[in-house]
């Protein structure tokens, strides 16, 4: 892992350095679902000690990202489509909960209107990538996207479950979404649509766009599998 010339890293940002970097070799394809690894080789490949990677593989299998492989170290976590529908019914449950209370109870910080505004760049720079197809570039920006807008609604622990809920469920779409081949025109691209009916306080057209990006979402990934 590169070190800058900055201040001394301290372990506890380390950690967290090396499971955000191996939550995206996950997300990009880069370590598979079912791979096997030891902590040593990961510790070796960022070159850094085995402390800090051990923590941070250990965080990692507690946010169900990978398993401990007794003996033999650790594992990626391998999701089914049935373990899908249920991250989408609960996704959804989640996100109607979110939305309905910042539709009905808006936020009073002043800042509110420009933080919005930020998450809508987030959203334009995430609806870009999807339709160009760049699932790379769309995931991280849609993670920001929803993690930023979640976090309006004020319960930081709502709002981290959904983020953990949202990075299984690129996890488990992803092995299939890279053998699709060409994704242009075929991701979700809704996010402005989203962030503007919030903005009006449209509870009842927010529902109905996270209604229909879960059913698209779901859709897709059935039919990529049955393939």
């Amino acid at each position: 892992m590169p070190v800058s010339d900055g201040p001394a890293v301290t372990r506890s940002t380390l950690r967290q350095q090396i499971a955000d970097a191996l939550r995206d070799e996950i997300l990009g394809g880069r370590l598979t679902p079912g791979q096997e690894f030891t902590v040593k080789e990961i510790a070796e490949g960022y070159g850094v000690s085995a402390t800090p990677v051990r923590e941070a593989l250990v965080d990692l299998t507690a946010q169900g990202l990978l398993d401990s492989a007794q003996h033999r170290g650790f594992r990626v976590h391998e999701y089914s489509l049935a373990d899908y529908r249920a991250m989408i019914e609960a996704r959804s449950l989640v996100a109607d909960g979110i939305f309905r209370g910042l539709a009905e109870h808006p936020p009073q910080d002043p800042r509110t209107p420009d933080a919005l505004a930020g998450v809508r760049r987030r959203g334009e720079e995430a609806a870009r990538a999807a339709g160009a197809g760049d699932l790379n570039v769309l995931i991280g920006y849609d993670l920001r996207f929803w993690r930023e807008l979640s976090a309006l609604f004020g319960n930081a622990y709502l709002s981290d479950f959904f983020h953990r809920l949202r990075v299984q469920s690129w996890m488990c779409a992803v092995p299939h979404l890279r053998r699709a081949g060409d994704l242009k025109g075929r991701l979700w691209s809704g996010h402005c649509d989203l962030v503007d009916a919030l903005a009006r306080r449209d509870a009842t057209g927010a529902h109905a766009i996270i209604a229909g990006y879960n059913a698209d979402s779901l859709a897709l990934i059935e039919q990529l599998a049955g393939e």
